[in-house]
């Protein structure tokens, strides 16, 4: 016995600040799930070291196949984690393991950073250290059994929660090494199996090492193991390798929606910023749906966090998709991103491929960006207003729906009405309502765009500042001067008057002589003033605002001419006929309330009972 005890060093954590097993257990990490993260990357990054020191033939490579096995005890209440990486000597425990002030990370790169291949440094995922500490947050204690692909002897560790040690000679027989975590009782949560699985899938679906879980209660003996992670990940690889059917399946897998993605963007940028991902447009069951998006951060593979929104511009978080960034701490923290200067160009970078994608469908899948464009059109919209730059790169690849349904650039509409008007973008906002004016458009080979959405007109208002020299007028804005015929327009005194009698004093009345001679009369408001109400009933919702309406009497209409001559021979008729008109002008800007409809057909059929 006492010759077995000379194998045995006992000894105290060496760290600067008193107590700080406490603080681990209970201050270390926001989440206490991240352990396992911390573990299983500790163990991945243990057999990318050694694949490194193979491809630098510092060990000569073999048939090994490389893994990572997470094995469950309930009964004897252990969780471990092992792998056949590098493993550590007694030197490197005491170093890595025992002083928690160093990163065993840290000092591997800088030994063999020069003479390894480009980009090798973030090919380390996590280290020892704080790290591994973190399995105490969940732990009474942990062993660690451990063998250095030297073949230097095995070594044993063992730490309670105060921070006592062992270190003695070990048990394993191959290179690598086991995390024996005891987990407390108070943490038992973590000896359940679908808690571990779930915290695997979560933090390691991605890790580049094949990694098992096994269950010691688990019957099912005889089958083939499969690893629980997919090591070659979508974004790592070249887009041109990648099927359309295999982005929509990692769309799924990760964000288990039924629903195909609208578009993806397939980001693999290496310079001067490195990092790698897939962006996607989700598509929404209806505009109400929540326009949330998530996209997931990754550090080498390792999750690091969900819905980072400080690396995704505000007018873009409707995105779904991962990103991975080496460039970035693995315990990333939200105060580090605000104010970290590559996320701030990496956020830039990400609008510009965006920006990219959607002129790219625009010019080469017309037909298929068509189809999607009502879907992405509010969102594209907001990011142009919100972003000039972003506007200025996406503005070739602006749509415009006609009442038709058909779809054109703002480009193409501008170059094919050019010869029928200057620079004005006609539209309407209800297609029902604005029925007549659309019609006396149309019937002069004026195209009309159709702004279904309130956005859409708030976009025209924004737009207007961007394209100079471009108007956006609603098709009852004002009589356009293409819808008025050649024939001079007669003022007629007798008419201006028996309407100021109806509509009042101060009412704006003008005469023109159109082109269409059945259309009595028209009610026009100006783009502005329209303009102004409408932001003034977004600012103040449910207020109501006068709206100064201008008639315009068709001077060319048989019925006007027909009300005029019966202005003296029958005062009365013409007034309630000049009420008529008026309001069958109305019902064209406005719907009416019950009262109004009801008193609009009570005229209109003591109209036709005196014919």
């Amino acid at each position: 016995m006492a010759e077995e005890n000379k194998n045995i060093r006992t000894g105290g954590i060496s760290v600067d600040t008193e107590h700080i097993f406490p603080i681990i257990k209970k201050w270390l990490y926001s989440e206490k799930d991240i352990f396992l993260r911390e573990i299983v990357s500790n163990a991945s990054d243990a057999v990318t070291k050694l694949r490194r020191l193979e491809s630098l033939g510092i060990r000569e490579s073999g048939d090994e196949k490389y893994s990572i096995t997470v094995r469950l005890d309930a009964d004897a209440g252990t969780l471990t984690v092992s792998d056949n990486g590098i493993g550590m000597s007694e030197e490197e425990v005491d170093k890595y393991i025992c002083s928690i002030a160093l990163s065993g990370a840290v000092d591997f790169i800088q030994k063999y950073e020069s003479e390894s291949t480009e980009g090798s440094k973030n090919g380390i995922i996590g280290h020892f250290g704080l790290g591994f500490y973190s399995s105490f947050m969940v732990s009474d204690s942990v062993e660690i059994e451990t063998k250095s692909y030297t073949d230097a002897p095995a070594v044993h560790w063992v730490c309670s929660e105060s921070g006592e040690y062992e270190l003695s000679v070990g048990s394993r027989t191959e290179h690598g090494t086991d995390i024996i975590m005891h987990i407390s009782e108070s943490e038992s949560e973590y000896l359940v199996k679908s808690k571990i699985r779930k915290i695997l899938e979560k933090y390691c679906l991605f890790m580049p090492v094949d990694i098992y879980f096994e269950d010691a209660d688990d019957e099912k003996k005889d089958e083939e193991p499969t690893p629980i992670n997919e090591t070659s990940p979508l974004w790592q690889k070249n887009a041109s390798d990648c099927t359309d059917e295999e982005y929509k399946q990692f769309y799924s897998k990760v964000f288990n929606d039924y629903r195909e993605p609208l578009f993806h963007i397939h980001i693999n940028a290496d310079y001067p910023l490195n990092f790698k991902g897939i962006l996607y447009f989700p598509k929404l069951a209806n505009e109400y749906e929540t326009i949330e998006g998530q996209v997931k951060l990754y550090y080498n593979q390792v999750f690091v966090a969900d819905n980072i929104k400080e690396v995704i511009p505000e007018y873009l978080l409707m995105l779904k998709g991962v990103l991975d960034c080496p460039e970035l701490p693995l315990n990333v923290s939200r105060s580090y991103l605000q104010t970290n200067t590559y996320v701030s160009k990496l956020s830039a970078h990400i609008v510009k491929k965006v920006a990219d994608k959607l002129c790219s469908l625009c010019n080469n899948e017309r037909e298929s960006y068509e189809s999607i464009w009502q879907d992405i059109a509010p969102f594209i919209e907001y990011a142009s207003m919100r972003d000039r730059k972003f506007y200025d790169r996406v503005k070739g690849a602006l749509l415009v729906t006609l009442t038709d349904g058909s779809k054109m650039t703002f480009e193409e509409y501008l170059e094919s009405a050019k010869e029928l008007h200057e620079n004005k973008v006609y539209y309407c906002t209800d297609k029902a309502l604005q029925a007549q004016y659309i019609a006396m458009f149309e019937s002069e080979g004026i195209k009309v765009v159709t702004f279904e959405r309130p956005i859409d007109v708030q976009f025209a208002s924004v737009a207007e500042q961007y394209m100079e020299g471009v108007k956006f007028c609603r098709v009852d804005a004002d009589v356009a001067d293409m819808l008025k015929s050649d024939d001079d327009a007669t003022e007629l005194d007798s008419l201006k008057s028996l309407y100021s009698e109806i509509l009042g004093e101060n009412a704006s009345i003008e005469f023109s002589s159109l082109k269409d001679e059945s259309v009595p009369a028209i009610l026009t408001v100006s783009e502005e003033s329209r303009r102004m109400e409408e932001m003034m009933r977004m600012y103040n919702a449910g207020a109501e605002y006068p709206i100064e309406y201008k008639l315009t009497l068709n001077t060319a209409s048989p019925l006007v001419k027909k009300l005029d001559g019966m202005i003296e021979s029958d005062h009365d008729k013409a007034k309630r006929v000049a009420s008529y008109v008026y309001k069958l002008a109305l019902l064209s800007q406005k719907k009416f309330s019950a009262e109004e409809m009801q008193e609009f057909m009570r005229e209109g059929v003591a109209l036709m009972l005196e014919l």
